[in-house]
């Protein structure tokens, strides 16, 4: 009988070992997910020939960068406009850049830059002959430009 109950008792308690197996158990999944959002790629619809990995320290002065002085428009246009093209494609990327300079004349001397980025952003999403279907006059034919750099 005594057998038996020391095999109840111990059962019934938890050591130290079970309790870290626990708690690793529920903290480990998170500590996992956190670090892997550090270590984050972005893909590089620019066309800038920079570094495409996204490290912490990038990470906590993109933070910094919020706190600090805001963006200017046209960085901030030419990013959503090249989350257009790769969501939609560069026509509604293009018609959105039209509107956007005639909305606020002040983004036209920026226009030819970012439909070059466009045009680049294209070529590498549809490939050279796709991407110059897209062409229009916008910005006087910056985007068939931007097209025209990748493919030659």
């Amino acid at each position: 009988m005594k057998h038996s109950t020391i095999q109840q008792t111990r059962r019934g308690q938890r050591g130290p070992a079970r309790q870290l197996g626990r708690t690793l158990a529920l903290v480990l999944p998170v500590v996992l997910v956190l670090s892997g959002t550090l270590a984050v790629t972005r893909v590089n619809w620019s066309g800038n020939p920079s570094d495409s990995v996204l490290t912490a320290t990038d990470v906590s002065s993109a933070r910094d960068t919020k706190n600090a002085a805001p963006r200017a428009p046209q960085d901030v246009l030419r990013d959503q406009l090249l989350t257009e093209l790769q969501e939609e494609d560069p026509g509604v990327a293009l018609t959105h850049l039209q509107q956007a300079v005639h909305d606020r004349p002040s983004l036209g001397q920026h226009c030819a830059s970012i439909a070059r980025a466009l045009g680049r952003a294209a070529v590498r999403v549809y490939g050279p002959p796709r991407a110059q279907s897209f062409a229009r006059p916008v910005c006087d034919t910056a985007f068939a430009s931007g097209v025209a750099a990748m493919h030659g």
